[in-house]
């Protein structure tokens, strides 16, 4: 469990170096050039960055090890057997956790975000994210604190319950905070072929299209836009590079000062 909690704490390092080599990559060949660095909003999210992916990340780790710790303690042991096969996994070498980790949390993060969009009550907390007008790599920090609670609750609180070896976990993390920066990035990648595997900002930008494409929305994928193809949800059209305007439907109700956007949907 403290190892655990130790590699959430060093992930803070590589959430700076992922986001300095994003930034990085956007100056030497940005998508929209018309795009400053310094634009509206951009304050705001550095507090999310820092927020979200330090304060939050630990107080959610914490609780969670502590949480298993006191189960251990009070039961004399974990009181849950894992299935046979799962528990082999963890004799497999790292990286072949690391492969099948990273695909099942990822599958799980599709199927919360798909959440995220078609439940109402979830929506209230997801808007935040949709009120990107402008998309850069930092905007993949900009969510609710509400969402550190869902995602690293049924995604990372698994593989802690499981066992899985920090260094895994801590590698997932630096992996998928990479394709996330990616993905909103203000840089053109399409990858080709592999669209149908991997996704894209080329892909993501339609899911902050202002216009929904399925019923919920479309492009719930993070790392992987398989899930999308396979279930329905994908939209890339080939006439178009990216949509006229991102947000979502009577954004101008939405408020727009940190400290209420911090306390909604429990302070409009």
């Amino acid at each position: 469990m403290l190892s655990v909690l130790w590699d959430t704490r060093n992930y803070f390092f590589w959430l700076v170096l992922v986001s300095l080599l994003c930034f990085c990559i956007e100056r030497i060949a940005p998508w929209r050039r018309e795009q400053k660095a310094l634009r509206v909003g951009i304050g705001q999210d550095l507090f999310w960055l820092v927020f979200n992916g330090h304060y939050a990340g630990i107080l959610v780790a914490s609780i969670a090890a502590w949480s298993l710790g006191w189960v251990e303690r009070a039961v004399g042991g974990w009181p849950f057997t894992w299935p046979t096969a799962l528990q082999g996994l963890l004799g497999e070498p790292l990286w072949v956790q690391f492969v099948v980790f990273i695909v099942a949390k990822d599958l799980l993060e599709w199927l919360i975000h798909n959440l995220l969009h078609s439940v109402p009550a979830l929506w209230q907390f997801h808007k935040l994210h949709h009120s990107i007008e402008e998309l850069d790599w930092i905007g993949n920090f900009r969510f609710h604190w509400m969402e550190i609670a869902l995602y690293q609750g049924l995604t990372y609180f698994p593989l802690i319950a499981l066992g899985v070896d920090g260094r895994v976990v801590l590698w997932v993390a630096i992996v998928g905070t990479l394709i996330g920066h990616l993905n909103h990035a203000n840089v053109r990648i399409d990858w080709g072929p592999l669209r149908y595997v991997l996704n894209s900002s080329r892909m993501h930008v339609w899911h902050h299209d202002v216009e929904l494409h399925g019923r919920h929305g479309q492009n719930f994928a993070v790392i992987f836009s398989l899930w999308d193809w396979v279930f329905g949800t994908a939209y890339l059209p080939a006439d178009r590079e990216r949509p006229a305007r991102l947000g979502f439907a009577d954004q101008r109700h939405f408020p727009r000062g940190l400290l209420r956007r911090f306390l909604y949907p429990f302070w409009k």
